[in-house]
């Protein structure tokens, strides 16, 4: 940490934290048709066979379930408030229960519109940094701490000569929790600046929750040890990890489980800082493992090293995955590498592994918190997001089939009804859905983690706040794009029209969550770049995929994509969502049809503890 010169006193704040708005203002914005918003939702049971749970494994689910709530209320502190501040004043069940979807006053799959009275515009950088921030003047060297993926910046201020600046206070002594521990840089001190700002980790900043979610994970791992130690000794390590915001070792840990029960939770994804995509967002999955699923995807992976080196573009932009050739001597001896620790700046010193630990994982997911249950749903998952533990690690992609299985049948399938010609209806299927859906998250390994142009800076970092809606676009693209490779090769079974018919469909329903949504804005780009291809035609009976076309703008439209993130193209990426990241007004007609017809959004869930019968744990 910049040592701070003596004889400084403070001159005056230039940004301060985002107020309480809803405390003042808890009545619903005069117009806004908040019940038929409401409405556009379906409620899904999220459960799954408890029957085959032992009692063990339920107790376990139980606490896991506790854990996942703390990580929830997390996520309401970064992208509003407290979650019982911002609610105790709302009488008006429709308008809580709206509040609760989005976590906070804005319309997340309206393009975050206030439907508050008093409300104004959503902070970009959400409660992750003051309001007003300006990232562009923060130094290189300070962007480590100050943009750092785990802290948060709780204030900006100026700083004269004088009287050193006051110490952080304290919290209440009888409140349980640690002094507050803030670091103080200069924004810039390349620049001499004469402003700084102060920071906390996420680790001191929730750690009144973060105490209880390890509390949980320590009695979840208890109930299940007797069973399965390895499981066990995760949910210690993870809980502990989530004290220290150190979660490298865990993530690594959780990609060799193979356990029944699972829990995905912390900081992970970073779609709800738009202003610099940096800052991660608090979320939990609770899941139970389908072994019989996740068999018939283990034959996938192996073919993954092929797809990345057939990708439509030079061999610069689709580095080699998986193991390389191993180096011989001049007799032909394998010449046997010692065990090093990877070197890397940031990244603990661990040996790595001999060939990546990558998972296709099938799951019924049983609680959803936090950032993944804000807005629209998320129906499958692709992590570690860490390059390095991609590089050399691998992934797991986790399908999440009840969720999945939902959304298809209350959305896909009535959207096919009303926007595809009924000549193609019957090439609308759940199995092609799940593989398209699948191979979108496998499709997030391929590609490159850092720019060509700038080998020392992530496509992530060089991107910005514009980096998810293309890496989204590109799993599509891609995704889709190796369903055929592997459909060709006769690796996957099916009618390939299926595929894609049931694609375009989907696609209708994903560019419904608005340009707030990473996953919205990149269904845009794909759904504009078909139709200015002549991939689609409109005709008085329906929609009429044409695949054989639809195939070349798809391989051009990947090519096009791997390009941008390779170069680091900032300003190529702005064009494009400029140019076809929007709804034009004939896709907007289709659209306002599917909601005159009440087909739903989205879906949200009846969860907990109570809906799986496990509340007799509570103790």
């Amino acid at each position: 940490m910049p040592i701070l010169r003596q004889g400084l006193i403070i001159t005056g704040l230039l940004l301060s934290a985002i107020t309480n708005p809803l405390l003042a203002q808890n009545k619903a914005l005069k117009g806004y048709p908040i019940q038929d918003r409401l409405d556009s939702y379906k409620k899904v049971r999220l459960t799954t066979d408890t029957n085959k749970l032992s009692e063990s494994e339920k107790k376990c689910l139980y606490h896991l379930i506790k854990a996942a709530e703390q990580a929830d209320l997390i996520f309401w502190q970064q992208a509003y408030m407290e979650k019982d501040q911002a609610l105790k004043k709302v009488k008006d069940s429709v308008l809580r229960s709206f509040l609760e979807i989005n976590y906070g006053p804005w319309d997340r799959l309206n393009n975050n519109q206030p439907f508050v009275q008093g409300i104004g515009e959503k902070p970009k950088g959400a409660n992750f940094y003051p309001e007003d921030f300006d990232p562009s003047v923060v130094g290189e060297m300070e962007a480590v701490r100050i943009l750092n993926p785990y802290t948060v910046v709780n204030r900006v201020f100026q700083v004269s000569e004088g009287n050193p600046p006051p110490m952080p206070e304290n919290n209440d002594p009888n409140s349980g929790q640690m002094p507050k521990m803030m670091e103080m840089f200069p924004l810039n001190s390349t620049t001499h600046s004469n402003t700084f700002a102060e920071i906390e980790n996420y680790s001191q900043h929730y750690q009144k929750n973060l105490g209880e979610l390890q509390k949980q994970m320590e009695l979840a791992a208890k109930a299940i040890e007797g069973e399965d130690q390895k499981l066990a000794e995760y949910l210690r390590m993870r809980g502990m990890a989530l004290l220290g915001d150190q979660l490298i070792e865990s993530d690594i840990a959780w990609l060799q489980l193979d356990a029944h029960l699972d829990i995905i939770i912390g900081p992970i994804e970073n779609y709800e800082d738009k202003l610099t995509g940096q800052k991660t967002a608090f979320e939990a999955y609770v899941l139970v493992r389908d072994k019989e699923w996740g068999e018939k995807l283990k034959q996938y992976l192996v073919w993954l090293p092929k797809l990345q080196a057939e990708l439509p573009v030079e061999k610069e932009y689709k580095p080699v995955l998986g193991p390389t050739e191993p180096e011989k001597d001049e007799n032909g001896e394998l010449i046997e590498e010692p065990e090093m620790p990877l070197d890397i700046p940031g990244f603990p010193p661990l040996i790595k592994p001999k060939e990546p630990q990558s998972q296709l994982a099938v799951f019924d997911a049983v609680y959803y918190g936090g950032d993944c249950n804000a807005g629209s749903k998320t129906i499958a998952v692709n992590l570690p997001n860490d390059e390095v533990i991609q590089q050399y690690w691998g992934t797991r992609r986790s399908q999440l089939k009840n969720t999945m299985k939902a959304k298809f049948d209350e959305i896909v399938m009535p959207i096919s009804k009303e926007i595809i010609h009924k000549s193609q209806r019957k090439n609308i299927h759940f199995d092609a859905f799940f593989n398209n859906v699948m191979f979108h998250e496998v499709a997030h390994g391929l590609g490159v983690k850092n720019s060509v142009k700038d080998p020392n800076k992530t496509v992530r970092e060089a991107l910005g706040p514009d980096y998810s809606a293309i890496e989204e676009c590109k799993a599509d693209v891609l995704g889709l794009y190796m369903v055929t490779s592997l459909n060709e090769a006769g690796v996957l079974q099916g009618n390939i029209d299926d595929f894609y018919i049931t694609f375009v469909a989907s696609v209708y329903r994903s560019v419904r969550f608005g340009a707030s949504s990473a996953h919205g804005r990149a269904n845009m780009i794909t759904f504009n770049t078909l139709m200015n291809s002549g991939c689609l035609e409109r005709t008085k009976k329906g929609l009429i995929v044409k695949v054989p076309e639809m195939k070349i703008a798809i391989r051009n439209l990947a090519a096009e994509l791997l390009h941008l993130q390779g170069d680091g193209n900032l300003e190529g990426v702005k064009k494009m969502l400029a140019e076809r990241g929007g709804i034009d007004e004939s896709l907007q007609t289709e659209l306002n049809q599917i909601q005159k017809n009440k087909i739903p959004v989205d879906i949200v869930f009846e969860q907990g503890t109570s809906v799986l019968g496990l509340d007799r744990f509570k103790k």
